[in-house]
């Protein structure tokens, strides 16, 4: 059995690689989703989430957990959005202190565009760290944990 301070290096090294292979993925995503369809990484994962929604909405505190971002981030995030065209704020009509999230037509297709996007650039930016000895553990892990 490892030792306390094995088993913690171990961690911190695991760590370091999800971390490293997490930077260069989202830097790859957040390049070409900017450069093919003017989404910052953010502003797509927002998309994907109301699309995914059944209602085409989401509280805003629900889109800020979602996407990882704090209550001031989302509000800026959605009017980015609204300003695009791609979603809007609405009240809830029986809180009137609730904010909604909404999808709108135009984000709908915004998303759909760029999701073919993301798809291509997640797995080729994978593959390519696959073959890096470092990374690669780190990629077959993700890859089996599905």
């Amino acid at each position: 059995m490892a030792t306390p301070a094995v088993a913690l290096a171990s961690d911190r090294s695991a760590w370091d690689r999800v971390l490293a292979l997490h930077a260069r993925v989202e830097r790859e995503l957040a390049q070409a989703l900017q450069t093919r369809h003017g989404l910052a990484l953010s502003d797509y994962r927002s998309l994907e989430h109301l699309a995914a929604s059944s209602t085409n909405e989401l509280r805003m505190q629900e889109l800020a957990d979602k996407v990882g971002l704090n209550q001031s981030s989302v509000t800026r995030l959605v009017s980015r959005l609204e300003t695009a065209g791609y979603a809007y704020k609405d009240l809830c009509p029986s809180d009137k202190r609730g904010v909604y999230a909404v999808i709108t037509p135009e984000g709908r297709e915004r998303h759909a565009q760029a999701r073919a996007t993301y798809a291509e650039v997640l797995s080729a930016t994978l593959n390519q760290h696959a073959t890096d000895p470092t990374l690669a553990p780190t990629v077959q892990a993700l890859r089996t944990a599905r």
